[in-house]
């Protein structure tokens, strides 16, 4: 029995369709087996096992430079062959223009300049800068820090945008100050303020000034440093004066410092029936002032002055103060000198002339008399020279000579010796700096007097003069300071006294406001032909309280202790001041 017609054209199409997969590749290769089989050409790249050999990284179509031959831009393209199949012709792949650049006579990245892009990818060339111009900042790119963030501040609500008053009715700042000119150096940033409590001054015209003045109070337990001490209240008034030229060339400097030490009890006018050796009148002016000057007349030759005057009266406890004395006479020392500084390379020498003058006022005694003290005022004329070297910078070694002539208004003293004399120094030494660390100068010498009167020996003594200031650390100073002097003298027989002195001092800011002192002070007075040596020593220490700029607290503790060989003429002494330093 027959299928229906329906049954049968169902199974030709599954028929179908099983055998058209089979048959389409058939068909495909027959089609392409009609032409020719391109075969790959086996070159010496393909054998290279190293990775990428395939293309060398110099012969990269797109590294080509101008050394690379390359087909010309302008070049005909290939026409067809009218013999070669038409199927052929059609499936032709088209010519690839990879690494066909295009030149046109220039080398590749000549216009990138030394700003734009480099397709080779060579160094770039760093722009010339000016001399002392600042070294611009790197732009911000890939790798660079993120800008810090500002912290939100939570005492007011963030700003949006700035006020139009900030802006508005500004004066233009020029570029030179604002530092925006090529080549323009930096400026040089404010030295930080070693003393944040220091005066700072007023300026008058192109002089800076700066005044203080300490007012004190306290006890002294012996004012007059007698063997049996008598003591009383006592206050001290010292002003203060400082004037400094603010000049380009030239210098002036003046330097005027004061004190008056009052007492105010009375020392009494005898002891033991015998008049007192100190006077009854405590009271001790002293006044140490002087004004240099400096005239630059070439870079390396300049004149030099100095105008100066000591207002003082004699120790006490000194055995040229005279017995029975109402109060203590006052002299009065002061001079010039006039100089040179010539500087030859390394080389400097200064040499000065100098005049000085000692004047003391007359003696008023418990009686009501007065004595007069023309004999020991003396007129002083000399002449000082010194040669220093520049060694290297820091060191400067110097040599310095120093002569000079006393005379007297009388020929002869109160008890009839000659004093006229004549003598000087001299000295080797150096001035050095060490980091800023330790500075200073110090020298030894040699130095002699000798006197008209031959009863008088000579006064000669070996002398040693420093002052040396050692940084120990930001907050603590160490300075040390020595001298040697030979002073005129009333006592009978003596030459002269050869005066040493040592002085240590030690600086400490516990704070900045803050400042503890401590000083120690040897000295040595040597009277030489009465065979009589006094020693002094001298313990002090400060307290200093810095409110501010203008207003200093100070509190003063000091003892001074005095032996001499001479009995009877020792003595010792305490002074506590408490008092307020006013400053502009």
């Amino acid at each position: 029995m027959g299928s229906s017609p329906g049954r049968g054209r169902s199974k030709v199409a599954h028929f179908l369709r099983a055998a058209l997969p089979c048959l389409v590749p058939g068909l495909a290769l027959t089609t392409l087996a009609s032409g020719p089989a391109p075969a790959q050409s086996l070159t010496p790249d393909l054998f290279n096992p190293n990775r990428g050999a395939f293309a060398s990284p110099d012969t990269l179509p797109t590294r080509r430079t101008a050394g690379v031959p390359q087909a010309p831009s302008d070049a005909l393209p290939r026409l067809p062959d009218p013999n070669a199949d038409p199927r052929q012709r059609q499936q032709a792949p088209a010519s690839s223009r990879v690494g066909q650049v295009p030149t046109y006579g220039l080398p590749a990245a000549t216009g990138a300049s030394g700003s734009g892009y480099d397709s080779l990818n060579r160094k770039r060339q760093q722009p010339k800068l000016y001399p002392g111009q600042p070294k611009p900042k790197r732009a911000a790119g890939p790798g660079s820090p993120p800008p810090p963030a500002t912290p939100a501040t939570t005492l007011r609500p963030p700003r949006i945008a700035p006020p139009p008053s900030e802006t508005a009715h500004k004066v233009p700042v020029p570029a030179a100050m604002a530092g925006n000119v090529p080549g323009q150096p930096l400026r040089r940033r404010l030295r930080a303020d070693d003393d944040p409590f220091g005066a700072v001054g007023d300026y008058a015209g192109s002089f800076l000034i700066k005044g203080g003045l300490e007012l004190s109070a306290g006890y002294d337990s012996n004012p007059t440093r007698l063997n049996r001490p008598v003591g009383s209240p006592a206050y001290v008034i010292a002003p203060d004066l400082l004037v400094v030229s603010d000049w380009e060339r030239h210098a002036l400097v003046a330097d005027l410092r004061g004190s008056f030490s009052g007492y105010t009890n009375d020392m009494p006018a005898t002891i033991n029936g015998l008049a007192s050796p100190s006077p009854v009148e405590a009271n001790r002016p002293d006044f140490n002032g002087h004004v240099d000057g400096r005239l630059d007349v070439t870079r390396d030759f300049k004149l030099t002055s100095q105008l100066r005057l000591r207002l003082a009266t004699d120790n006490p406890g000194s055995p040229n103060v005279q017995a029975g004395l109402q109060k203590y006479p006052v002299y009065a020392a002061y001079g010039t000198t006039l100089g040179f500084d010539q500087t030859f390379n390394r080389f400097q020498v200064a040499a000065g002339a100098t005049i000085d003058r000692t004047a003391y006022t007359d003696s008023k005694l418990t009686d009501g008399s007065t004595f007069s003290n023309d004999d020991r005022n003396f007129n002083q004329y000399g002449g000082v020279g010194r040669f220093s070297y520049d060694l290297k910078p820091g060191l400067k070694p110097f040599v310095e000579i120093q002569g000079d002539t006393r005379v007297h208004d009388q020929a002869s003293d109160r008890n009839g010796y000659f004093r006229d004399s004549n003598g000087g120094y001299a000295k080797v030494g150096s001035s050095f700096e060490f980091s800023r660390i330790l500075t200073g100068e110090i020298s030894v010498g040699y130095s002699a007097r000798s006197y008209t009167d031959p009863r008088l020996s000579q006064l000669a003594g070996f002398l040693t003069t420093g002052s040396l200031i050692w940084s120990a650390s930001g907050l603590t100073t160490v300075k040390f300071f020595t001298d040697t002097q030979i002073s005129e003298t009333t006592v009978p027989g003596s030459s002269g006294v050869l005066v040493r002195t040592y002085s240590a001092e030690v600086d400490h800011d516990f704070r900045r406001w803050l400042t503890a002192v401590g000083k120690f002070t040897y000295g040595t007075l040597d009277y030489q032909g009465q065979n009589r040596n006094d020693k002094t020593y001298s313990f002090e220490s400060n307290l200093i309280y810095k409110l501010n700029r203008n207003i200093w607290v100070k509190g003063t503790l000091r003892h001074d202790i005095l032996n001499s060989s001479q009995p009877g003429s020792s003595s010792q002494g305490t002074v506590v001041l408490l008092g307020v330093r006013l400053q502009n």
